[in-house]
């Protein structure tokens, strides 16, 4: 079989109310789908995006060699087996990859959002996917699965929409960010503030597209850090020195800095920086029980079949934050949950690169 690989844009005309009080309207959502959907329309897996992540999370499109950023996952006889699901990854509001964010045109005018855009919440995310599938004629769900923000997604699916999925797949994620991964988002929002170049956030993005943006590459090298371990760097790189360069020139390079330099800079000519700022915002001001008295009473709400899943040696989301949510199930007497903690030195990146960890699990939960 093939993965069937589909990508489509909607328009949605009626008004999208957003936690903070604030509208947003008209709007797009950018959505791919892999698969077929069968007739009673229970083979739904949706899948939730990380911060830089897209809705092209599978497959190659036409004339390009790189494929989705999950595609070791899915696709035919895979984890999530396009044979028996029909995946659907839609691209968040406020992302740069076709659903609408702060630099696309604000209605009834062309010129872009920019700092107009109102700020969005994880929860405001679910909310527009969920008026999608509402458009799509789909109402219930058989999975939804995520990794860092795609598992915060996961998580506000399940307590804000209790009935919607049979099973929540949610790693690599936490109940509420707390002060380290804010800490390394800061680094990113003032290294993209204070470059001259972002213009306070009235550049031209077709210069950026070509020349990137050197405080958004400086930003990105931090997030480096945190997607790593101590340990996955040293087994990456040790103390190995470019071979093109001496020991005792200021500026000759180790292993670990030409990497950093390579993925920062180059992640500035495909990632908008003013939807950087807006991701990690929503990122920064996640929390599952806001609106509740306590995360207990949040996940109160809860009916799905729960899966958590952290990486030992994540130092973005420790993974005792997801064991926090398991002891919470555990206290409030819902035994419909599994926790499982793997067994990895990789780091936060763990849940996009060792994928060989928890693909039988992933698949075991899909079709048990």
């Amino acid at each position: 079989m093939s993965l069937n690989l589909q990508t489509y844009t909607e328009h949605f005309t009626n008004p999208l109310y957003l936690e903070s009080g604030r509208i947003l309207e008209p709007y797009d959502i950018t959505y791919e789908t892999y698969g077929e959907l069968n007739e009673d329309k229970s083979n739904v897996v949706v899948v939730c995006h990380a911060l830089t992540g897209s809705h092209h999370a599978a497959g190659t499109y036409e004339g390009e060699t790189k494929s989705g950023w999950w595609d070791g996952l899915i696709g035919p006889n895979k984890a999530i087996d396009t044979d028996k699901y029909f995946v659907i990854c839609s691209n968040v509001i406020g992302s740069c990859f076709g659903s609408t964010g702060p630099m696309s045109p604000q209605h009834p005018h062309q010129e872009p959002y920019r700092y107009k855009f109102p700020v969005v919440s994880i929860k405001d995310m679910v909310k527009a996917q969920r008026i999608l599938f509402d458009r799509l004629d789909i109402h219930r769900v058989h999975a939804i699965i995520g990794g860092s923000m795609g598992g915060m997604q996961a998580l506000q699916f399940a307590i804000h929409y209790p009935n919607f999925a049979n099973k929540i797949i949610a790693m690599a994620a936490t109940h509420a960010t707390q002060p380290w991964a804010i800490a390394f988002n800061k680094v990113a929002q003032e290294a993209i503030l204070k470059d001259p170049d972002f213009k306070q956030g009235y550049y031209d993005p077709e210069i950026i597209k070509e020349q990137g943006l050197a405080g958004m590459a400086i930003g990105r090298m931090a997030g480096h850090i945190s997607f790593l371990s101590p340990e996955s760097m040293r087994e990456k790189f040790g103390r190995d020195y470019k071979l093109t360069d001496g020991l005792y020139e200021l500026f000759g390079k180790f292993q670990v800095e030409s990497y950093l330099e390579y993925n920062g800079y180059n992640f500035t000519k495909w990632f908008d920086p003013l939807t950087y700022l807006y991701i990690t915002k929503a990122i920064n001001i996640y929390d599952l029980s806001r609106g509740f008295d306590s995360l207990r009473e949040a996940l109160k709400r809860v009916t799905a079949k729960m899966h958590l899943i952290s990486f030992k040696n994540d130092i973005l989301f420790k993974n005792f934050e997801m064991l926090e949510i398991a002891d919470e199930f555990k206290n409030i007497g819902n035994t419909n949950y599994d926790y499982i903690d793997i067994e990895s030195d990789y780091g936060h990146d763990a849940f996009l690169v060792e994928l060989e960890k928890f693909e039988s699990y992933v698949k075991d939960t899909l079709d048990g």
